[in-house]
């Protein structure tokens, strides 16, 4: 540390006359050989009069702005008036000048007050500060910092550079950064990871018993409510965003943002939509490129022709886009006797997205669509998803074709690839393909998906079942994880009112178009690797050891063994699900060997796919909503030379195969789409969940049929036979018996009575509560007292709720007398 009076800058000081009482300067060196200047201050008059009116005197000693300024835009920590005082060596009286100096700084626009009271220079970021992530151009993610309040500047862009291992951050992350300015700009080197920001509160407003408003999460793993401080102009039931303030324990919500009723459509994806930040409205030069792009020409002459197929494409009754079409025929061919040629058609999405568009960008930000039940949140404008590249019936569309020959034993022996224009000839429903080939009667006034079916039964369905005949004996061969799980389906009619909510019926039509799909996505991968071009994987590798302990344990509980000194392949666990044959715990050993999987993701290192039993294996199938179907249609483009001619003009890039930046950085952008579709799978969760909920409030206080689906020392888990949604019975509402929580069995035993609930097992409960705003139920045992009312539906302001501990609940702490109330 420098003597008080000779403060190291490095720029020379301003000019003395502007520090008022300055009356000569001298320079030293510093021991780091960093000029120290001296001020010698003149002595304040005895008679204030005297003095020059409004001139502030400083200490003697006393830094420069100059020197403030260096040390605040040096600083590699938030620089507040602590750190600049501790710098300069300042005290007692300096401190208080210091004050003064920089509140003149603030009022002259020269620094501005940050984060955490620190200090930064007007216009800038500190060195050190906290951001938000809410961007990502390309592969970069853009930050701002979570605080700006620079009047009349707009908070900086920062591009973040992360070290090691990327990916672990999003958009709507927090991160504590090292910034500094680079070329134009500003860069941010991530520290380390937030905390979600708090004021990221979403819920409904609600009314108690005495007046007061407070708020209610949405989300389900909170369990506290806040009191609202400041309602704005929402009213008790709407569903609010709000920042809170203050600190613990005394947090208060102010409302912020009114997204309307919770109950009305779309608003349970809504929730989802804002919990999870996930983009969903498309910037204006995004649609307007869509729109140009659209208009592209097919260039028929230039593309295979295949419109006089019967190509058909075989979907879900209510999808909302169709990226995939089939055709089959038997193979004349000499060679082949026996095997069949077949086509799959995807939608030529690469050439309508093309590389370092604004289109691009914004898919590569999306990663995927967002399936709810109520809405789709799609990767790409409506003018593509739903319309040009959609296959529509008896429309010319752009297509990628992948042509496959198939042996007499099922195995995929060729393939080749072909830009191609088709005009599908059928958009069926499973339904209705299944229907068609099983020959059932069809109904008195079968609908027209039903009436084409039947007559493309014998010129299109026939052909197709055969063909997949084949590909399943080569699939029965590979034996991969057949895990049969159910899936729910949430039915809803034009208003959006839920009409029911059932298990999906799994067809033979939903596996042989998954078969297809498969075939394709092999036949992608193998073609690139063929021409050392680079490859989006789709990974999934073979469990860890210590999910397999884990799942050895609790088939233990079963009486199975699991060796773990095996070769663990999906046969391994096939074996396991033969054995249990139709026993009641088949669902939940299934469940449980789901949960021993790992997580797959997207590289472009290949680590094979452990599911389903194959080496190489991309996403081809689904451009319109995958970016990494995207990525694999442009590099197949490129390997095998299928450019067409550029468009037009500047609006539109001319190339469509893969560029430089795709090249480079296809790892970073694996990372963020694995990323975006862990994120849509929990935002379509807990949407359906909540759905689930709504549904099965107008049946609280019900018996319903239920399965234990986990145990802890608090009480079990529960699910509703058939529908889903998981829900409590708290060991508080189990009566006054004691019970005993068995750690390694997964259950709990009652002391007195012996009865024991173990996961697997199949009861009747009692729904005690249904709550459609976090999707969470909670059941009771039917032999307690029925309860005195669940939430219901429209009760959404509980009036009459008190706060508080149930007085049923025995608190337990580490010493006696800990909870007295």
């Amino acid at each position: 540390m420098h003597e008080v009076r000779e403060v190291p800058v490095r720029h020379p000081p301003a000019d003395p006359a502007a520090f008022p009482g300055a009356e000569a300067a001298a320079i030293s060196l510093a021991s780091d050989g960093t000029p120290a200047y001296s001020w010698s201050m003149a002595s304040t008059p005895k008679n204030k009069a005297s003095a020059p009116a409004r001139t502030k005197v400083r200490p003697a000693g006393f830094p420069t702005r100059d020197a403030v300024m260096d040390f605040i835009t040096s600083s590699d920590q938030p620089a507040g008036k602590r750190e600049i005082a501790k710098a300069f060596g300042l005290k007692g009286q300096e401190k208080i000048a210091l004050k003064a100096l920089l509140k003149d700084m603030a009022d002259e626009g020269l620094i501005d007050l940050g984060p955490a009271r620190a200090f930064h220079k007007m216009g800038g970021v500190p060195k050190v500060t906290v951001l938000r992530i809410v961007d990502v151009d390309d592969t970069t993610l853009i930050a701002t910092p979570e605080r700006w309040e620079a009047e009349g500047q707009p908070a900086p862009r920062l591009r973040v550079l992360e070290r090691g291992k990327r990916g672990a951050l999003t958009i709507g992350d927090r991160i504590l950064a090292r910034t500094e300015e680079a070329g134009r700009g500003y860069v941010a080197h991530v520290m380390k990871k937030l905390a979600k920001a708090s004021e990221e509160l979403l819920g409904v407003v609600e009314v108690m018993a005495d007046g007061k408003l407070w708020l209610r999460p949405v989300d389900k793993r909170i369990r506290k409510d806040t009191p609202i401080s400041d309602v704005g102009n929402a009213k008790p039931g709407d569903l609010v965003l709000a920042e809170p303030h203050g600190r613990p324990p005394r947090i208060a919500a102010r409302v912020t943002d009114i997204l309307g009723d919770p109950f009305a459509p779309r608003s349970f994806s809504l929730i989802a939509i804002h919990k999870h930040g996930i983009p969903h409205v498309f910037p204006e030069r995004v649609e307007e490129e869509a729109i140009t792009a659209s208009a592209l020409p097919l260039h028929a002459d230039k593309r295979e022709d295949l419109r006089h197929l019967p190509i058909v494409a075989i979907d879900p009754s209510d999808a909302r886009d169709h990226d995939d079409a089939v055709w089959a025929t038997p193979d004349e061919d000499e060679g082949n006797a026996g095997g069949y040629k077949a086509i799959v058609a995807i939608a030529d999405v690469s050439y309508y997205v093309r590389p370092g568009s604004a289109l691009d960008k914004e898919a590569r930000k999306r990663g995927n669509s967002v399936y709810f039940p109520d809405q789709v949140v799609p990767m790409l404008p409506h003018d593509l998803s739903s319309d040009m590249c959609s296959l529509r019936a008896g429309q010319d569309r752009a297509a990628m074709a992948c042509h496959l020959t198939i042996n007499a034993q099922g195995k995929v022996t060729g393939w080749r690839f072909t830009r191609a224009v088709i005009r599908v000839a059928a958009v069926l429903a499973y339904e209705d393909a299944q229907a068609a080939i099983d020959g059932a009667e069809a109904d008195a006034a079968p609908t027209a998906s039903r009436k084409q079916a039947d007559e493309l039964l014998d010129v299109a369905l026939k052909p197709l079942w055969t063909c997949w005949a084949l590909l399943r004996k080569a699939r029965d061969a590979r034996d991969p994880l057949a895990l049969d799980l159910p899936e729910r389906r949430v039915v809803l009619d034009e208003h959006g009112k839920i009409v029911s909510v059932a298990v999906r019926e799994r067809l033979d039509a939903h596996m042989l178009i998954e078969d297809y799909m498969i075939a394709a996505n092999v036949a992608a991968a193998k073609a690139l690797e063929a021409k050392k071009a680079p490859v989006m994987y789709r990974v999934h590798e073979a469990p860890g050891r210590e999910k397999l302990v884990a799942l050895k344990d609790y088939l233990a509980t079963f009486d199975m063994n699991f060796a773990l000194g095996q070769v663990i392949r999906p046969s391994t666990f096939n074996a396991l699900i033969r054995k249990i044959a139709e026993s009641e715990e088949k669902e939940q050993i299934m469940v449980q060997i789901l949960r021993s999987q790992t997580q797959a993701y997207y590289s472009p290192q290949n680590m094979g796919h452990f599911g389903l039993a194959l080496g190489s294996y991309a996403h081809f199938t689904s451009p319109i909503r995958r970016y990494a179907d995207l990525l694999v249609h442009r590099a197949l483009v490129g390997a095998y030379s299928l450019e067409l001619p550029a468009p037009k003009g500047d609006a539109i890039p001319s190339r469509s195969s893969l560029s430089q930046d795709d090249y480079e950085n296809m790892g970073r952008v694996g990372e963020l789409i694995s990323g975006h579709e862990r994120r849509a799978m929990e935002a379509e969760r807990e949407t359906v969940d909540r759905y689930v909920a709504a549904f099965l409030s107008a049946h609280v206080g019900e018996i319903v049929k239920a399965r234990i689906t986990g145990v802890q020392n608090f009480g079990f888990f529960a699910t509703v036979d058939g529908l889903g949604g998981d829900g409590l019975v708290p060991v508080s509402t189990m009566g006054a018996e004691h019970f005993f929580y068995d750690e390694a069995g997964k259950a709990l035993q009652g002391v007195e009575s012996g009865d024991r609930y173990t996961v697997g097992q199949r009861l009747e409960l009692r729904l005690a509560e249904a709550d459609p705003i976090n999707g969470s139920l909670r059941f009771e045992l039917p032999d307690n007292p029925a309860p005195r009312g669940g939430l219901l539906k429209r009760d959404r302001t509980r009036p009459g709720i008190k706060r508080g501990r149930p007085t049923n609940i025995r608190h337990m702490g580490a010493k006696r007398g800990k909870h007295k109330r």
